[in-house]
C-alpha cells in the first residue's frame, strides 16, 4: 500500500505544495501514487503544531483523529502511575495516543480495520523508537480480535460522525458500549475518549470524566472506568499540567457579582464542563465573583490581579458601559486602543457588523478585549 512511497518524494510533494503547484502540476512532477503521496506532504505540514516529529506517516483524517503529542504524554504518564504492564488501542488510527501508552507499558496492542491506517501506526511507532507493540488489522469487536489480545486495559478514541444529531455513545465508532460488553472478560479497566460536549448521565459506568484542556481550548473527555478513576470528575490544563479533582466535601463558596471588579479572570472549558467552579475558587488565592457563564466563555471577577495555571486569563478592567458599538468605539478611540478583540456572543452575521463599527478609526498600540455581559460591555486588557 505504501510500497515505493520514499521520505524522498513525500519531502519533494511537501516543497511543492508550498510553491503553490496545482494538482495536475502536482501529477507530473511526483508519478505513480501521487495522491496518497501530495495527501501525506499537507498532513505533514499541517500537522507542524501538534507533534514533535515532522516526518511522521498520516493522511488527512488521520491527522484530524490523531491525540496530540502533549495530550498523549499526560495520558501516558496517567497511567504508568497505576502500574499498568499492558494496553490494547482498539482503533488506533495513525497510532500517536498507542505509541505514548507502549513507552510506559510492556507489551502494547494496536487495532484498526483500516489497513493504511495499521501501516501508518507501524511507521510511526518506528519514528519514535517504539517495538513492543503487536498491530492487528481487523475488526476489534470481532470474537477472533477479542480473542488475540491480553492486556490490563483497553483504550479506545472512536469517531465521531458529523452529522450524528445527538452525541452518545450509540453515535459512536466504534461504540464504547460493544467494546466494553467484547473486552469485559479480558481486561480490567476502560479508558475512553468522548466527546466533551456529551452529557455525563449517558455513560452507564463508574468512573472518572477528565476534561482537557490544551492551549486554552477545550481538547477532549477522556472517561476512565475504576480502579482507574481518581475521581468522579476532573479537569486538566496544559500544557501547564494544573489538575483540578471534585471535591463534595467543600463548602459552596460561588456567588454572583451584580457588576465587574476590578479584574477579571477567564475560566478554562475544561473546568466549567467538569463542574469544578467551586473546588477552583478555593483554589484562588483571593475572592471571587461569578461573572458570566456562556457556552463559550466563563468569567469570574475580583478586585485583585491573579496569576494562576488554573486560569485561562486574567484581564484588568478599563471601562464598563453601556452595549452600544458607536460607544464603545469612542471610548477605545479616547483611551488610546488602536486594536479590539470582541469576546461576544452573538449570531455571525451580526458579530461581523458589530466588530467593523466597534474597531472603526482605532489607532494606537494598546489591545482591548470587549465582553458582553447583560447590556453592559465591559472594556479590559489582558494582563
Amino acid at each position: 500500500m505504501l510500497e515505493g512511497i520514499t521520505e524522498e518524494k513525500i519531502r519533494e510533494a511537501e516543497e511543492l505544495i508550498k510553491r503553490g503547484y496545482s494538482e495536475k502540476k502536482l501529477r507530473a512532477r511526483l508519478g505513480k501514487d501521487w495522491e496518497l503521496i501530495a495527501e501525506i506532504a499537507r498532513a505533514r505540514i499541517r500537522a507542524k503544531d501538534k507533534f514533535s516529529r515532522s516526518d511522521l506517516w498520516m493522511d488527512m483524517e488521520g491527522l484530524r483523529y490523531a491525540t496530540h503529542e502533549v495530550v498523549a504524554k499526560y495520558r501516558a504518564e496517567r497511567l504508568k502511575e497505576f502500574g499498568v504492564e499492558s494496553i490494547a488501542d482498539v482503533s488506533c488510527g495513525i497510532g500517536i495516543q498507542l505509541i505514548f501508552y507502549a513507552m510506559k507499558v510492556e507489551r502494547a496492542y494496536g487495532i484498526d480495520i483500516d489497513p493504511l491506517k495499521i501501516e501508518f501506526a507501524r511507521r510511526n511507532a518506528e519514528k519514535y523508537g517504539v517495538s513492543n507493540i503487536e498491530f492487528i488489522n481487523a475488526d476489534s469487536l470481532s470474537p477472533e480480535t477479542v480473542e488475540r489480545v491480553d492486556a490490563e486495559v483497553v483504550f479506545s478514541d472512536p469517531a465521531r460522525p458529523p452529522e450524528a444529531p445527538e452525541r452518545d455513545l450509540e453515535g459512536l465508532l466504534p461504540s464504547p458500549l460493544k467494546i466494553y460488553e467484547a473486552y469485559k472478560k479480558k481486561t480490567r479497566a476502560f479508558i475512553f475518549d468522548l466527546p466533551p460536549q456529551m452529557k455525563r448521565e449517558k455513560v452507564p459506568w463508574k468512573g472518572e470524566f477528565e476534561y482537557i484542556d490544551l492551549f486554552g481550548a477545550l481538547n477532549r473527555l477522556t472517561f476512565y472506568t475504576e480502579p482507574l478513576a481518581r475521581a468522579e470528575r476532573s479537569a486538566v490544563i496544559l500544557p501547564a499540567g494544573a489538575r483540578l479533582e471534585s471535591d463534595p466535601s467543600l463548602e459552596d463558596i460561588v456567588e454572583w457579582a451584580d457588576r465587574p471588579g476590578d479584574y477579571l479572570y477567564e475560566i478554562p472549558q475544561s473546568i466549567d464542563y467538569a463542574d469544578l467552579i467551586n473546588e477552583l475558587f478555593h483554589r484562588l488565592p483571593v475572592e471571587a465573583r461569578m461573572l458570566l457563564r456562556e457556552k463559550r466563555r466563563v468569567l469570574a471577577t475580583g478586585d485583585e490581579p491573579i496569576k494562576s495555571p488554573y486560569l485561562k486569563r486574567t484581564y484588568s478592567v478599563v471601562g464598563v458601559l453601556p452595549f452600544h458599538p458607536v460607544r464603545i468605539n469612542d471610548f477605545l478611540r479616547k483611551e488610546g486602543f488602536g486594536r479590539a478583540t470582541l469576546r461576544i456572543s452573538v449570531p455571525e452575521s451580526e458579530y461581523w457588523r458589530i466588530r467593523k463599527k466597534i474597531e472603526e478609526n482605532l489607532r494606537g498600540e494598546r489591545r482591548a478585549f470587549v465582553f458582553k455581559v447583560g447590556e453592559k460591555a465591559v472594556i479590559a486588557e489582558e494582563l
